[in-house]
């Protein structure tokens, strides 16, 4: 399996991009429906096997890079949002949701194709206990504030109060893993490097970005923001996020430049 894994990354692509044509399609066929639902369970099936490739071919979880951690963050945007769609029973963010995961699934092949196939032994700051919990955490809020976007751009044309309930519920699970992926991150600061926070770039855009979902909580409890000023702020949220990953592990250097 370990020889076709770039094969895998592609049509996990492939089938993430033609679920969501299928979901942009105008039809509301219950037909359409299924076929884009089981057209999004392929691409994730495709995705674990990549992520079980991976893993056999590394001899260890694979969380230690950037193609790692893509793999992982696509996996659950996608689950995160079949689990939204078949206990809700709203359908619309199919579309955004899809093509977001392809979009990510996309960079390993464009930006991290050689961290793919990388086979060597992990630098000593990542050979810590702390790794999969920090970076599990990070999985879910990144994925969680996914969805969270991609429901947010179908309300800006299409408002529904069953899906902004539910966008907000998916945020509050989002931050709350985001609040912990800091606070695990200060622990594993501590001991890797003798200071909990030292102001470097993923450090400081990290806490950017969950000041921002603080401040969408805020004036979603507070102010009553909602409707289209709570979708835009979400997100430009969300583009925090990616700044945060894409923008610091290639614009910025770091301590977590190797992410």
């Amino acid at each position: 399996m370990t020889a076709y894994i770039y094969e895998l990354v592609y049509l996990a692509i492939f089938l993430y991009i033609i679920a969501a044509i299928v979901y942009f399609l105008p039809s509301k066929s219950e037909l359409k429906q299924r076929i884009a639902l089981w057209l999004s369970i392929g691409g994730l099936l495709i995705n674990s096997l990549a992520i079980i490739a991976r893993a056999l071919l590394v001899g260890r979880l694979p969380l230690a890079n950037g193609a790692e951690f893509m793999l992982w963050f696509t996996w659950f945007t996608i689950l995160a949002y079949l689990f939204y769609e078949i206990k809700s029973k709203n359908k619309g963010a199919g579309g955004p949701v899809n093509f977001i995961g392809a979009l990510l699934l996309a960079s390993i092949p464009l930006l991290m194709s050689r961290q793919l196939g990388d086979v060597a032994p992990l630098m000593p700051a990542l050979k810590s206990p702390w790794l999969t919990s920090h970076v599990l955490t990070a999985v879910i809020a990144y994925g969680s504030f996914a969805v969270a976007a991609g429901i947010a751009a179908v309300q800006l044309i299409k408002n529904s109060t069953s899906a902004e309930v539910w966008t907000n519920r998916i945020v509050a699970v989002g931050f709350a893993m985001m609040t912990l992926t800091i606070v695990l991150g200060a622990i594993w600061a501590e001991q890797a490097w003798g200071r909990y926070w030292s102001w470097d770039p993923k450090e400081t855009w990290a806490l950017i970005t969950w000041i921002i979902y603080a401040i969408y909580f805020h004036l979603y409890y507070r102010r009553d923001w909602k409707g289209r000023r709570a979708n835009v702020l979400l997100i430009a949220g969300f583009v925090l996020v990616l700044f945060t990953f894409f923008g610091v592990s290639y614009l910025l250097s770091g301590l977590h430049s190797y992410a």
